[in-house]
């Protein structure tokens, strides 16, 4: 069965929402570690720096693993 190229954006955009929230998380533990101080907003900005990439990122390798299995189907 086939993944359709909405779910696939779908899948992609909940991956990086949930590795966001995750990023935060981890930025607010560890750059204390490293004697960054820095409030919420820069932690929030800093992981919305990296959500665009991270979202293409997951949306084409997600359509490329799904090519690579159709031509594998046939």
């Amino acid at each position: 069965m086939r993944q359709s190229r909405i779910m696939s954006m779908v899948e992609a955009a909940t991956n990086v929402v949930v590795g966001y929230v995750l990023a935060i998380a981890t930025q607010i533990v560890v750059f204390p570690w490293f004697g960054i101080e820095t409030g919420l907003a820069e932690h929030m900005a800093i992981g919305l720096a990296f959500v665009g990439v991270s979202l293409a990122r997951g949306y084409l390798l997600r359509r490329l693993f799904e090519a690579i299995r159709m031509r594998s189907a046939e």
